[in-house]
């Protein structure tokens, strides 16, 4: 059944990595006096959360008292203390500077706005280019590893987003090392659908991608680097991502720590897009505004092309084309991103003089003079939020829970934390994880949910309406690789949440479990809403469809966690 995620024996050389010391918001040993003025909005952020100290992990999933079992994923791994829990640092995976042609900002511009919006970790994602590949990949290093330094509370990958061959684009990034430059320049040098020429929906051509993906696993089998990752971005936006295609990158490199491609973005970046003129550009959440074109997979509907509540159609659909991979037993999981090119109401111009294609970026920004709302972006974290469970505060912890699933997003800081659990027996899992319980077992889902503790950067505490558990049935691999569709899954319930302050617990009884099955959650402010793409009997009161040139992302606000499967036998 495919359920190789749950078994991480962490093959690398994670185990050898020091643990960098956690970033001085999170050590309790070291004083409000002595932190600086980020550090110490970092802190409060956490706080109000409740994710300080014990917090919102005390008596939950996070403490393993005697006779629990480890979750699936983590046993034998003797670095997690044992109640200690996981660190979820926040990031973003999708990042643009002035070394993407269409970018203007400088890296340690990005990393300083992502520290300041609560950002642990971000990756760097220039567009795969030929120009990219020649020079910019080498010259944006140095730019990398400084900004390393000046933000030692923030850990900075560095990446690019691949021009997946026959498909859309997507980010691959490495762990941090000698070679890290090297094996990136070499990657998009043979395998970026740009550079190659290779952007048509031809056999070689999504061949190219998997042999692509191929090379990323040889690289870190042969320890050129040590670990990599591929996350597909934007997913629906122009219909060119089949769903063979995305089972054929999930299933390329094998699983557990063999697998490069992991997951797509739940929710895309370009938020701001959607703001109604004059006071923004009036079109389409995450720039979602296109229609078919040649290389369009023929069985998406039109209204795929849009975004739902902010996310993606593949993601928002119960029932659809991220269900059908969960229904199969795949790990695959989401993310939300900025996608940060060009922000919303920023004051910054690009640099001008010097020659793109010669120098491999732009020059530094400057001054414009005037609020640009004519931009459709947010800093990274200002929106959007990818939450990734932790074993500690370093590169290697954060690809080991990015690959893990152990993963939540929220748009507009809805909620500050998630904590889940689904126990049976003496076992339990969180998110992305497998519980296996004996046929018959009485199995229950715990969810603690940190609210809003303050307001987010709209100026305002956004308060969570609804909580919704999403189930469905694993039924095995599918005969068609197109399948986009999962019947059986639906929201099996939904919880009004009274509350407006501090944390809320949601716990949903699955009964006696005798077939295999995995269930997600999903959150909203109940602004708007609609009967979801299956009809109500799936989903009642799922995401509404974005209207283009009128979708203000801060009126429309969710989070979605990651799956966690219960396997009975």
């Amino acid at each position: 059944m495919g359920h190789g995620h749950h078994h991480h024996h962490h093959g690398h050389d994670h185990r050898h990595e020091t643990t960098a010391p956690l970033p001085a918001a999170f050590d309790t040993s070291v004083p409000d006096e002595a932190l600086s003025p980020e550090q110490k909005s970092r802190r409060t952020l956490l706080r109000r959360a409740g994710l300080l100290g014990a917090g919102l992990t005390a008596g939950t999933v996070l403490s393993t008292g005697a006779g629990a079992a480890t979750p699936a994923h983590a046993a034998g791994d003797s670095r997690r203390g044992r109640g200690r829990g996981f660190l979820w640092l926040a990031g973003d995976h999708h990042i643009h500077t002035q070394y993407s042609s269409d970018g203007k900002y400088r890296v340690v511009d990005q990393v300083r706005q992502g520290a300041k919006h609560g950002m642990d970790w971000l990756v760097i994602t220039d567009h795969g280019s030929a120009t990219h590949a020649r020079i910019g990949v080498e010259k944006v290093n140095p730019d990398i590893r400084e900004a390393r330094s000046a933000h030692r509370d923030t850990l900075v990958f560095q990446g690019l987003e691949w021009n997946i061959p026959a498909a859309e684009h997507g980010t691959v990034f490495v762990h941090p090392g000698r070679h890290e430059v090297s094996v990136l320049k070499q990657f998009e040098t043979d395998y970026d659908g740009s550079v190659k020429g290779a952007s048509d929906s031809t056999p070689a051509n999504e061949a190219l991608a998997v042999a692509g993906l191929d090379f990323l696993a040889e690289q870190v089998a042969r320890r050129k680097v040590q670990d990599a990752l591929m996350l597909a971005n934007h997913p629906a936006r122009r219909g060119v991502d089949s769903p063979h295609e995305i089972r054929a990158w999930r299933d390329a490199t094998g699983t557990g720590d063999r697998q490069i491609a992991v997951g797509f973005e739940g929710a895309p970046g370009h938020q701001a897009a959607g703001l109604p003129k004059p006071l923004g550009m009036g079109r389409a959440r995450g720039i979602y505004d296109n229609n078919p074109g040649a290389n369009s997979f023929p069985g998406y509907p039109l209204e795929s092309y849009r975004t739902w509540g902010g996310f993606d159609w593949m993601t928002a659909t119960v029932g659809g084309l991220w269900d059908s991979l969960l229904a199969e037993g795949r790990p695959w999981w989401i993310t939300a991103n900025s996608d940060s090119h060009q922000v919303y109401a920023d004051t910054a111009a690009r640099g001008t003089g010097g020659d793109f294609t010669t120098d491999g970026r732009y020059p530094d920004p400057v001054y414009g003079g005037q609020i640009d709302v004519n931009q459709g972006d947010y800093w990274p974290g200002q929106y959007s939020r990818t939450h990734v469970g932790a074993d500690g505060f370093s590169y290697a912890a954060v690809m080991d829970g990015i690959r893990a699933g152990r993963i939540w997003v929220d748009h507009g800081r809805l909620i500050s934390g998630l904590d889940v659990r689904v126990a049976g027996g003496s076992r339990w899992a969180t998110l992305g994880g497998a519980l296996h319980v004996r046929k018959g077992t009485r199995v229950t889902l715990t969810a603690d949910i940190a609210l809003a503790g303050g307001p987010n950067w709209a100026g305002f505490t956004p308060r969570l309406a609804r909580v919704d558990v999403i189930q469905g049935d694993v039924t095995g691999p599918v005969a068609d690789q197109d399948t986009f569709t999962a019947p059986t899954a639906k929201v099996a319930r939904s919880y009004d949440i009274g509350k407006q302050a501090g944390t809320v617990r949601v716990t949903f009884d699955l009964g006696r479990v005798d077939r295999p099955l995995y269930v997600r959650l999903r959150g909203t402010d109940g602004n708007r809403s609609a009967v979801g793409a299956m009809g109500a009997g799936a989903d009642p009161a799922g995401p509404a469809l974005d209207v283009v040139g009128d979708a203000d992302p801060w009126r429309d606000l969710w989070f979605y966690s990651n799956p966690v499967w219960v396997l009975p036998s």
